[in-house]
């Protein structure tokens, strides 16, 4: 439900909406992004050249091996239409970001759902029928990273493509990106929405082995990225250091909710909440109130007694535990 629509059911002012529910960054981007755009050329397509030599810098991966998108979903339904086909199968262990189900859908595939190890964890065992497989760490709605040894095990254990999802990577201690060199059959996807603050630019890039990334260029559209993304993309890397900051303000915060809340470890900008009551009750009662969160009932796998709050500045979430806590 999006603001407008919470203001109008609950008649609450949109200003005094609280909206935890998208994993937004509530900080913004790097102040140099806005000046940055003042300068770009509308009159011209996009040129992605600056942007995928400073990924490659980020990165540490030559150019060769980076594909870029407007948006990490972009990213996910284009691979989805180069690997997977009518009667394909995709390995999807649940719950985790609906999108992968609506990517293998779409090219007429039939997504599987495994449920999830206990700790959330996925296991090493794939199918060999299998032609894509879909991780996500940390886990969009979980929180939880997977380890090296289980990323390896799967990689090894599967021909099939897999394509782990690091959108929250900057929020965790660790990420994988390393392993893209190691395996052929590897994709590490990461976004510019999380710990860049730019959500509404749609922006999204991958480290791929080099025969994979020629595949996705030859089918990816030529000017898929506007060139007001590209140019918030470049001024976002040049400016790490306000990154860097706006997410240790957020994991900071993250941590004195969880320990408010008794929730369980995250390493994503949110936390993910089990719940006595359902979740579809819990999430009502908050919006009443004027706070919106996430009720994860709509991700399979994830039950009807979870939600996901997102971590936003310290008033919004101080609105989030005063709600949540009063009943």
């Amino acid at each position: 439900m999006d603001l407008v629509e919470v203001s109008r059911r609950y008649n609450i002012a949109p200003e005094e909406i609280v909206m935890l529910s998208r994993n937004e960054n509530a900080y913004g981007p790097s102040p140099r992004v806005r000046e940055a755009l003042r300068d770009v050329p509308l009159h011209r397509y996009p040129d992605s050249r600056a942007f995928v030599k400073a990924l490659q810098d980020y990165t540490g991966y030559p150019e060769e091996n980076i594909i870029i998108g407007a948006g990490l979903d972009d990213i996910i339904t284009t691979l989805a239409r180069l690997f997977l086909g009518p009667g394909d199968r995709a390995l999807i262990p649940v719950p985790t970001y609906n999108v992968y189900g609506l990517a293998a859908r779409l090219c007429g595939a039939l997504p599987v759902y495994s449920q999830r190890l206990p700790g959330f964890e996925v296991s090493t065992e794939i199918p060999t029928e299998i032609k894509m497989i879909f991780l996500c760490s940390p886990n969009n709605p979980t929180g939880n990273s997977l380890s090296e040894e289980t990323v390896r095990a799967v990689a090894e254990s599967t021909a099939g493509i897999v394509f782990l999802d690091e959108a929250y990577a900057e929020f965790a201690e660790k990420n994988l990106l390393k392993l893209v060199g190691r395996y052929e059959n590897l994709v590490v996807g990461r976004t510019f929405s999380k710990a860049f603050g730019l959500a509404g630019m749609r922006l999204g890039y991958s480290a791929a082995p080099l025969w994979l990334a020629e595949e996705y260029r030859r089918i990816a559209p030529l000017f898929g990225i506007s060139s007001l993304s590209l140019a918030a993309g470049v001024a976002a890397l040049r400016d790490q250091e306000h990154m860097r900051e706006t997410v240790a303000r957020i994991t900071h915060e993250r941590e004195r909710m969880r320990l408010r809340i008794n929730a369980r470890p995250s390493e994503g900008n949110f936390l993910y909440i089990q719940t006595e009551e359902r979740s579809g009750q819990v999430v009502e009662r908050l919006m009443r109130k004027g706070v919106v969160v996430k009720d994860c009932s709509t991700f399979p796998g994830a039950g009807e007694h979870s939600l996901r709050v997102s971590v936003g500045t310290p008033e919004e979430n101080d609105r989030f535990l005063e709600a949540y806590g009063s009943g």
